[in-house]
């Protein structure tokens, strides 16, 4: 009784705060209506998901957590709604924004909005004024894309969708001034996730375990021929692990087999023969010695994701001997009180990190 108590207590303290400035909402896993519903929609399935916390079933938009507290970021230019697939369809703009500093090109990150994979058009609120900032003041390239969400298709199309944003940005790199020689991966809640699994499955064309096969490239946009790798990931509060997901005390949303994962996928946990395709749905399913670096951070009293997901993906990490981090904020809940000057720091010195071991290859 205590720990249901703590935790709806945990609930109300996040709502509170989230109502603070426009947009509110409880962002992230569980993010937000989608703005707009244009060529097959993104409207979350009514009946499943997250009820009334701004995800899966409505609530107000607010994917990313608290902004409230956070300057503004600051850039020297922004290009919006940027069609990286040319089929003009809402889910496939992106947002780019350019550093204050003006310079001949920028290193890249490529930053997820968290919607439960149920918004198919919240890049315009990607944590922009927190994570975005401080990239921005760090010197990097902010790349904001939208993606499918499950009401539009099935996994692996929202991957599929990242990966052709990543080749969009080797394509155009002079036309935008991208240096393509460092391009991270960083996402927030179901954005976390495919920040990682992007990241991770660096040269999977299709991945297969056992029955289970998806395309993980896809073949979206001109520049096919471009490659889809990244250079390294950072993962905020991230749903990375979806057969580890009832590892702590976070809540189960949608009841069993309708749970967002379960969705996504259109099959359940529960049934005989799916544990390989929830492992292909998750980053350790791609894990190997030669994987990038990673970093996660995640707060231990986040009520949506347990922070234990995250500690299980490092720990997979570890094992296997590929550089990962992991902060486990004591107070940290799903996006607020997660962005400290500190924390957006480890973010950038890590990035810094592992652009300056990417320059000396």
């Amino acid at each position: 009784m205590k720990k249901k108590i703590l935790l709806v207590a945990a609930v109300l303290t996040s709502l509170t705060c989230f109502a603070q400035f426009p947009g509110g909402g409880f962002g992230g896993f569980g993010g937000g209506m989608p703005q707009g519903m244009p060529q097959g929609g993104g409207m979350p399935q009514m009946g499943g998901g997250f009820g009334g916390f701004g995800g899966f079933g409505g609530g107000m938009p607010g994917l990313g957590g608290d902004q409230s507290s956070q300057a503004q970021a600051e850039y020297s230019e922004k290009f919006t709604d940027i069609d990286y697939v040319g089929d003009d369809s809402v889910y496939h703009k992106l947002d780019i924004y350019l550093p204050k500093e003006v310079k001949d090109s920028y290193p890249v990150v490529v930053h997820i909005y968290g919607s439960a994979w149920g918004s198919n058009s919240s890049k315009g609120m990607a944590d922009i004024n927190t994570i975005g900032a401080a990239l921005l003041k760090a010197g990097y390239a902010v790349v904001c894309p939208n993606h499918r969400s499950i009401s539009d298709a099935k996994w692996p199309a929202q991957v599929n969708d990242i990966k052709a944003v990543i080749r969009f940005i080797r394509g155009n790199a002079a036309k935008y001034k991208f240096d393509t020689s460092f391009i991270a991966t960083s996402g927030f809640s179901s954005g976390g996730h495919l920040s990682a699994v992007t990241a991770l499955s660096n040269g999977v064309k299709v991945a297969k375990r056992g029955k289970a096969e998806y395309d993980i490239e896809g073949s979206l946009g001109a520049y096919t021929k471009e490659s889809s790798a990244v250079n390294a990931f950072c993962d905020w509060s991230g749903p990375t692990e979806l057969l580890q997901m009832e590892c702590g005390n976070a809540m189960v949303f949608g009841g069993p087999g309708n749970t967002p994962e379960e969705q996504l996928l259109g099959l359940k946990k529960a049934d005989a023969g799916t544990e390989d395709n929830f492992m292909l749905l998750s980053a350790t399913g791609f894990l190997d010695k030669n994987d990038v670096a990673g970093y996660m951070f995640h707060g231990d009293a986040d009520p949506i994701v347990a922070s234990c997901v995250s500690q299980y993906l490092y720990d997979q990490m570890q094992a296997m001997g590929v550089e990962s981090y992991i902060l486990r904020e004591p107070q940290g809940s799903h996006g607020m009180g997660m962005y400290s000057e500190e924390n957006l720091k480890k973010m950038t010195d890590f990035l810094n990190a592992q652009r300056a071991k990417t320059a000396k290859k």
